[in-house]
């Protein structure tokens, strides 16, 4: 696909059959090609994000980064308890990188986070997701957690970030 043009990229809330599959996709495709991570990758992915489209309530978002009506990207707010949120599903393709759009969707999370009551929002990560670690950091999240383990075909070092209201 080529290049998207910064107005044809449009973001929604609401899913549409195949956004699952897509994003899942994405996860699956992207990581393998830059990271090295294995097919395990994406089942990962799926069960958690079905349990999200299963069981989500007005406490969850998810937000859907598409061009050309093709998904592009994604991010979702996923309740974990009452007073805390998990930030999920971060992805960009490639196409649509270096325009802001990264920090628009955790700008967005972080806002609807604050806006549903919730006290604080966590994230998992990986070490070596650099643009991502540091878009974490420039929102106010802090590293609080990391274990080294093997995980989807590598040695990775996860990493848990914190943002308290």
């Amino acid at each position: 696909m080529p290049d998207c043009p910064d107005g044809s990229i449009r973001i929604r809330n609401d899913l549409v059959p195949g956004d699952i599959g897509s994003i899942i996709h994405l996860h699956g495709k992207i990581y393998a090609e830059e990271y090295g991570f294995d097919n395990t990758f994406e089942p990962y992915v799926a069960g958690p994000l079905s349990d999200f489209v299963l069981n989500r309530t007005d406490r969850d978002r998810i937000w859907i980064a598409e061009c050309e009506l093709k998904v592009r990207g994604s991010i979702a707010i996923v309740r974990f308890s009452d007073t805390v949120a998990q930030l999920r599903w971060l992805i960009l393709h490639p196409d649509i990188r270096g325009r802001g759009l990264g920090m628009r969707l955790v700008r967005d999370a972080v806002t609807f986070s604050r806006e549903s009551a919730y006290e604080s929002i966590f994230l998992w990560t990986v070490s070596h997701l650099k643009a991502a670690t540091h878009l974490y950091k420039s929102m106010g999240f802090e590293c609080t957690e990391t274990r080294t383990e093997p995980n989807w075909g590598q040695m990775l070092t996860e990493e848990r970030y914190d943002l308290i209201f």
